[in-house]
This record gives C-alpha cells, sequence and structure tokens, in this order.
C-alpha cells in the first residue's frame, strides 16, 4: 500500500493483483467467501467481472461485504430527465465519414450553470453494439458541479483522462482522486459518483468488449512501459447516510433509473481483483529507437483491450509522452500513415511534435486508411533538422487506437469547435521529388492476345 499525502488517502498497488480491504477491522470473513452469517452482520455479494468459468489467469471476480445488498423492490424506467442529452445511444445509423478531422479545445462548463459529470458528457464518435459486447465509444466531457446520484455502466470499461481540474471519484471499493497526468478505469458494473472542487475537462473511452489489461512486453523483457506496481488501487470506505439515493445505469445505450432507499457506498469490506484503479502517466518508462527511424507507436501502449484475434486490439490507451529523440539520419516526427486502426488523439497538456494547432483540449480522429502524417512546418523543420540528441518535453498527448471503424456523431461534426481548416493543412505541401530524366523515358506496351 502507498499513502497518499495530499489527498489523506491510502492506496493499495500492483495491476491485477488479489487485493483485500476493510474499513473497519474484522469485517471480512476469513477462510469462506459467504458464511452463514458475515461479520457484524454484513450482507456478502459477489460481483463478476467475467464468467464464471473463464480462465484462471483471466478470472476476475470481486466479494462485497455491504451493510444493505444491492438488490431492492425498486424497478429501473428510463431516464426522462435528458441527463444524457448530448450522449449517442447507438452507432450501427450513423455514416462514417473518411477525412481527417480534428477539433478545437471543447469549451469548459459555463460559469453559474451546475453541470454534473453524466450532464457534461458529449459522444465525439463511436463502433459497434454494447448489447452485443463489441465496439466502442469515445466522449468528451465538461463539469462543474459534484454528482448527488450514483451511476454504473452495464455496457463496457470507462477510461477516464483528464485534461484540466481534478476529479474525486467516489467507487464502491472506496476513494480514487484523479489528477491532470493520471487515468482511471472503472470496470464494467462498478457504482461511482464523481464529486470535485473546481471545472473539469477531459476525455473518456468506452469498450464494450472485455477489459484493459497490460500489454505483453516480448523481447523489451521483465520491466518497461507502464509498470504493474504503479497501478493504484482504492481502499474500502462507505458512507452512512439516510434516505433515498438516485441511481442511473447505462444499459444497451441508454439511461435508465430508479431509486434506492440506502447508499450504494455500504461496502464496509470486500477482496478480489475486479476493482476500479488509477496510473500517474508520468510513471511511463518510455522505450525509443537509439538508432534509427521511427518506431510503431505501440511501443508507446499503456493499457489494452484485446479482441479475439490474436495480436489484434479492440482498443489500446497509448500516450506520446515527454521523452529523448536521438534517431540518426531519420525523420523523427511521426512518419505520414495509413493504418488499418482507426486513431482518436487527445492532448492533455502544451503541444504536439507532429502538428501545429493541435491543442492542449482538442482532439482529432483518422479512421481506418484515412492518410495522416506532419504538416508542411514540421515536415521542413524535421528534414532540415540537425541529428543531435533531442529532449520533447512539451507535451502530452494520447490516442485511443480501436480496430473498429469509428463514425463520428452529428454534433461532432456540426460543433463550433470543429475545426474545418484542418484538412486544408495537408495541401501546403510541396512536390519535392527530383525525377526529371534528361530524355523521356520509353514504354513498352505488352499483350497476352496472341497476334
Amino acid at each position: 500500500s502507498m499513502s497518499d499525502n495530499k489527498h489523506n488517502r491510502t492506496y493499495l498497488r500492483g495491476f491485477g493483483n488479489e487485493f483485500e480491504s476493510e474499513a473497519l477491522p474484522g469485517s471480512l470473513p476469513r477462510g469462506q467467501n459467504n458464511p452463514q452469517r458475515c461479520p457484524r452482520g454484513l450482507y456478502a455479494e459477489q460481483l463478476s467481472g467475467s464468467s464464471f468459468t473463464m480462465t484462471r489467469s483471466k478470472n476476475l471476480r470481486s466479494w462485497l461485504y455491504r451493510t444493505m445488498p444491492t438488490v431492492d423492490e425498486e424497478e429501473f424506467v428510463q431516464d426522462d430527465e435528458d441527463v444524457f442529452k448530448h450522449v449517442a445511444t447507438k452507432y450501427d445509423h450513423l455514416d462514417g465519414n473518411p477525412n481527417q478531422l480534428r477539433w478545437k479545445p471543447a469549451p469548459l462548463a459555463p460559469d453559474g450553470t451546475p453541470v454534473t459529470f453524466l450532464q457534461g458528457l458529449w459522444s465525439i464518435a463511436g463502433a459497434g453494439d454494447p448489447s452485443a459486447k463489441k465496439g466502442v465509444a469515445i466522449y468528451m466531457y465538461a463539469c462543474n458541479t459534484s454528482m448527488k446520484d450514483a451511476f454504473y455502466n452495464s455496457d463496457g470499461d470507462l477510461l477516464i483522462v483528464p485534461q484540466t481540474g481534478s476529479l474525486s471519484i467516489r467507487t464502491e471499493f472506496g476513494q480514487l482522486d484523479v489528477e491532470q497526468n493520471e487515468i482511471c478505469v472503472i470496470p464494467r458494473g462498478i457504482v461511482f459518483r464523481v464529486e470535485q472542487q473546481d471545472s473539469a475537462r477531459g476525455y473518456m473511452l468506452e469498450s464494450f468488449q472485455g477489459h484493459f489489461c497490460l500489454p505483453d512486453l516480448g523481447p523489451i523483457g521483465s520491466n518497461g512501459l507502464a509498470n504493474a506496481r504503479d497501478f493504484e488501487y482504492p481502499t474500502a470506505s462507505f458512507e452512512e447516510v439516510q434516505g433515498d439515493v438516485k441511481i442511473y445505469n447505462k444499459f444497451c445505450g441508454k439511461l435508465f433509473k430508479k431509486i434506492s432507499h440506502h447508499s450504494p457506498f455500504n461496502v464496509v469490506a470486500w477482496h478480489g481483483n475486479y476493482l476500479p484503479f488509477k496510473y500517474n502517466l508520468t510513471t511511463f518508462c518510455t522505450m525509443n529507437t537509439v538508432s534509427y527511424d521511427h518506431p510503431d507507436p505501440s511501443i508507446f501502449t499503456v493499457l489494452s483491450c484485446p479482441s479475439e484475434t490474436a495480436g489484434e486490439s479492440a482498443v489500446d490507451f497509448v500516450i506520446f509522452p515527454p521523452r529523448w529523440m536521438v534517431a540518426e539520419d531519420t525523420f523523427r516526427p511521426p512518419y505520414f500513415h495509413r493504418n488499418y486502426m482507426s486513431e482518436f488523439m487527445g492532448m492533455i497538456s502544451g503541444k504536439y511534435d507532429a502538428k501545429v494547432g493541435f491543442s492542449a483540449g482538442g482532439a482529432s480522429l483518422h479512421c481506418c486508411m484515412s492518410a495522416h502524417g506532419p504538416d508542411r512546418e514540421t515536415t521542413e523543420r524535421a528534414e532540415e533538422a540537425e541529428m543531435s540528441p533531442v529532449k520533447f518535453e512539451d507535451g502530452l498527448a494520447f490516442m485511443f487506437e480501436t480496430s473498429a471503424i469509428l463514425k463520428p456523431t452529428p454534433q461532432a461534426m456540426s460543433c463550433p469547435f470543429r475545426d474545418t481548416q484542418y484538412k486544408a493543412m495537408y495541401n501546403t505541401h510541396d512536390d519535392t521529388s527530383n525525377l526529371k530524366t534528361s530524355s523521356p523515358q520509353k514504354h513498352t506496351t505488352f499483350s497476352l492476345i496472341p497476334s
């Protein structure tokens, strides 16, 4: 465990570990999960993140010991309050767009107008179907007010990337304080509430398929990239409040709600390996070439959701952190590229090393086989640059990379902060090739038809 003195929190450390925690000593049963009577009169409840028969190495579940069970007599009804008015419910009816797309920084939540995390979610692109547990959805958020209600997502795991402002996320398992340069993951089904002291803006990825895991390191060896010991998990805490609590549930793309007659944050103790967690991106151990050529961006993968196809991710979370660039006789910015995967990029802070005008809080989308690369200014500077070691420390960008073909939402295409001049940036490149010869080339025409 590790203490966070800034927020007076204690976290458990180690990706994918089996943990246990109790807010009151003697609350965890010993030797079994579900005794006839639990200590302190608590109720035992299992939360499964995988099928019962999943292989042991991928089997995810936790046991929670609560003052009241989650199940009650109240029914979920579809929300009629327009809480999710900017959230897309499905993507199969949307049109794809093969063009390069970019957005300027989204506006912050307006002063004087309370906006919670749920109300501030804004769908930008997605693909697939949560009812089939395949696909992804990408959001931006802007909020300024703590939630009083609670929320859980039946459709998939959520990966939250704060860009400005901090979030204090109360979960069934305890509290996570998440700031700029940190991320957090709330797995499918875990109830949470976002609390905050100031205005916040950021990005969120929803994966309908599987769960986030660390990428295999292959010949890199035993250490590097996101090290398992740097992932932090909450310790048990619970609230003793009386009265009704509204609980929202995103289910098959739509928002439902019900009233609970007790707080969902009533877990006094727990043990297991299906848990929310956070990670500080500044601890990422960056790998890069020390000889020549720009490596593929997969070398910067933090977390991955595997697909059924070996070697192909349903979605990856990738960062472009401060790093030394020392490649010799090499075009050092990210190369011109057409990609099988679709790439959504966001900017947490500073500036991006491949393009002018990509600002913190902004975003871009390059879908499957859509050509992209550095702008003219970056290209010319890179071609003339002296090949001495350079430390890039001007910004932190990230990428959601998915095998799905992302479809932008209508509001993303029509919003006032879409950068409609982005594609024109590529029209400034000159033909600098030197292919002219002193005499015209003679071309021979071959025929497969016998004369």
